[in-house]
């Protein structure tokens, strides 16, 4: 008998306290990466009872790892391989608590899938923003404690800025209610912004009151070829300057990355493919017509014809086109997947430098490994790429991977210091870059990151090694 388990059993239910049988759904991460090892996975279906899990393992001493979708690419939200650690899932917590179309907001718990929280927005007649390749799977908790982007931050920004309150579990077992719609709240420390980012690390998400949006009059997607990543920065400069705020995405995607996708997925079409070095996908939302919205984005690819910034283009007539250009897009990671493991980088370098940042790594890797392909692609109108390093052709995946990963890291990662940016831009930190994290953060910053969580989470119980390492 464990006395902590008879505990977890009595505030969420038995039939909520997985002790046996196949844990893999959370034990493994989405990538396969790793695959760790649960005293138990606690499914409470409350708040409530999210704080009574909490101060049970904090009586105990025993580590808590908190869990949304496990649609993580850091190995952020599973057990370490000791047995000892409890997965708090909150996959149960799905409410939709409430909507309040003055405000432009909805309340939910922290385990609704993304795309139920995009669904409930809808059907208010109204927008919520963030969209991932993910959010089928994905959770709002999840997306909130790792600051998730997305392909609309170029107008709406990330998770970050789409959350105007929290409620929050804290290390101790209490709830902090701080669910406020409020826009604007000078009363001290802003708490939430402590907690979204911080990957379960200093508390526990969960719920959230979001920031929603008036659904635009019309979306128009858009594909241009482009001859190079200098011509894709100018043709985001000229795009913000044509359409304002209504850009609301600017996807860049090299040739390699796009063949994958043909090659793997020969039902889908590419477009212009092998005819040009770069695609990138464009949006643009419209609050007045779809009229002005088409006259605006052909107006927009005519003046980049005749500047010489792209080389041919294609305006979605429909919502099925459109969707099926998306699909192109979001079809790249699982292409990779299906040739084999890689190596990812999920970076941000200023986009002013972006052009220099991969003509000069691109040539570093050629260089320093033999045969080395790169699958470039990303979030170009917030500076975010998706800098992801594949074996080369015929070669042993898993040994490329064992031999050359943290290689591949230092020369990529150094670059990114190099030029100013992130090694982590919107997946997070957790276990895959907590280690590296010191080579590349300030000392300040790392001493002022250690003191909260040493303020929030003194025992050191909540998700320990991820992120900052005490």
């Amino acid at each position: 008998m464990n006395p902590l388990i008879d505990k977890l059993r009595a505030a969420v239910g038995a039939a909520n306290v997985l002790t046996e049988g196949d844990l893999g759904a959370w034990e493994q991460d989405w990538r396969r990466r790793v695959r760790g090892k649960a005293l138990a996975v606690v499914r409470p279906g409350s708040t409530a009872e999210v704080a009574a899990v909490v101060r049970a393992c904090a009586e105990s001493g025993t580590s808590i790892v908190p869990q949304g979708g496990n649609t993580g690419l850091v190995c952020g939200g599973v057990p370490d391989e000791s047995g000892t650690q409890v997965v708090l899932s909150l996959q149960r917590m799905t409410a939709v608590r409430a909507i309040d179309r003055e405000n432009l907001t909805l309340t939910v718990e922290a385990g609704c899938i993304l795309q139920s929280v995009q669904e409930a927005a809808e059907q208010a007649g109204l927008l919520f923003p963030l969209s991932l390749a993910a959010e089928g799977s994905c959770t709002i908790g999840g997306n909130l404690a790792t600051n998730a982007g997305g392909t609309q931050v170029v107008r709406y920004g990330n998770t970050r800025e789409l959350c105007l309150g929290l409620e929050v579990v804290t290390a101790q077992g209490e709830i902090w209610d701080g669910l406020s719609g409020l826009r604007k709240d000078n009363t001290g420390y802003d708490l939430r912004q402590l907690f979204i980012g911080s990957e379960g690390t200093l508390g526990v998400i969960t719920a959230a009151t979001l920031k929603l949006f008036p659904r635009p009059a019309a979306s128009l997607t858009a594909w241009a070829a482009v001859p190079s990543m200098e011509h894709a920065v100018r043709l985001l400069e000229l795009a913000h300057a044509r359409l304002g705020s209504g850009l609301t995405g600017f996807e860049v995607m090299g040739r390699f990355a796009l063949s994958l996708v043909s090659k793997h997925f020969p039902q889908q079409r590419v477009p212009f493919a092998g005819e040009s070095p770069w695609g990138v996908l464009l949006e643009n939302a419209d609050h007045e017509s779809e009229a002005h919205a088409r006259g605006q984005f052909e107006g927009l690819l005519e003046a980049a014809l005749e500047q010489g910034l792209v080389t041919d283009a294609v305006v979605a007539e429909n919502l099925a086109q459109a969707a099926q250009l998306w699909h192109v897009r979001e079809s790249i990671p699982l292409a990779q997947a299906q040739e084999g493991l890689n190596i990812k980088h999920d970076i941000s370098v200023p986009i002013s430098r972006i052009p220099a940042f991969c003509e000069e790594t691109d040539a570093l890797l050629a260089r320093e490994i033999a045969g080395v392909r790169l699958v470039n692609f990303g979030h170009l109108g917030d500076g975010n790429l998706h800098y992801n390093v594949q074996a080369p052709e015929g070669a042993d995946g898993p040994a490329f991977l064992r031999e050359q990963e943290d290689r591949v890291n230092d020369l990529v990662y150094g670059q990114v210091r190099r030029f100013g940016g992130s090694i982590s831009a919107e997946h997070g930190v957790g276990a895959l870059k907590a280690q590296s994290l010191p080579d590349y953060k300030s000392p300040v910053a790392l001493s002022m990151m250690r003191a909260v969580k040493q303020a929030l989470d003194p025992a050191g119980l909540l998700n320990p090694g991820r992120v900052v390492r005490i």
